[in-house]
């Protein structure tokens, strides 16, 4: 947040989890926020996702480079409108190279993992996403998370399973969030957000969470 009294600075939260705050500039925000508006349109655009258990859930969400449905990935969009997934920009992979780089005080080098895959997920002011680990990539590089608009209470556990311990984190707009290594496997969910927290001169109501990886397919 811009002019805040006390500056957030980066934290690790578990090994191989690294919490940015206020990495994404806010013209950076604005750039990301309008790319996520053309991807949400149809064919293959913004949809909610229906678990094999019958329920919806409360997140919506729009694919890049590759299609996630639960629990794998598509080249269509096979459980909402059949379409081709849209394409992953080079300019995303670019972004996620350099957050990683960031997060773990790295060089970006050319050996740097290739990203492919985006999830763009839209949060209103009721969503939530339960505990859950992203296992369904081949490849083990790091996840890339980016948060604009509303913030939010991220919840970060272990690879062990839902239970205790795990530590809650405030995710504001322009933050980033890296997890890999040891913490790739770790389960997380986002408990609630925080209606009315977004920056006023970004023009967004509600909360988009932008994640890239790497499929490894």
């Amino acid at each position: 947040m811009d002019g805040e009294l006390f500056p957030r600075p980066p934290a690790e939260v578990a090994p191989g989890a690294v919490h940015v705050p206020g990495w994404l500039p806010a013209p950076e925000q604005r750039r990301l926020l309008d790319a996520c508006r053309e991807w949400a349109r149809p064919p293959a655009g913004l949809r909610t996702v229906r678990m094999p258990s019958g329920g919806d859930m409360s997140v919506r969400t729009v694919c890049l480079g590759w299609h996630w449905f639960p629990y794998g990935y598509a080249r269509t969009v096979v459980d909402g409108d059949g379409a081709p997934v849209k394409p992953f920009p080079p300019w995303l992979g670019e972004l996620a190279r350099s957050a990683v780089a960031h997060a773990y005080g790295t060089e970006l080098g050319s050996s740097a993992a290739d990203y492919d895959i985006a999830l763009v997920n839209f949060y209103d002011d009721t969503a939530k996403m339960g505990l859950h680990r992203d296992s369904d990539e081949k490849s083990p590089a790091p996840v890339v998370s980016l948060s604009l608009g509303d913030s939010c209470v991220f919840r970060f556990g272990h690879p062990g399973g839902r239970t205790r311990p795990w530590t809650d984190v405030e995710l504001r707009s322009g933050d980033l969030f890296v997890f890999g290594g040891p913490a790739r496997l770790a389960y997380h969910g986002v408990p609630r957000t925080l209606p009315g927290t977004a920056p006023p001169r970004l023009g967004l109501k509600g909360r988009l969470n932008i994640t890239l990886r790497v499929s490894g397919l």
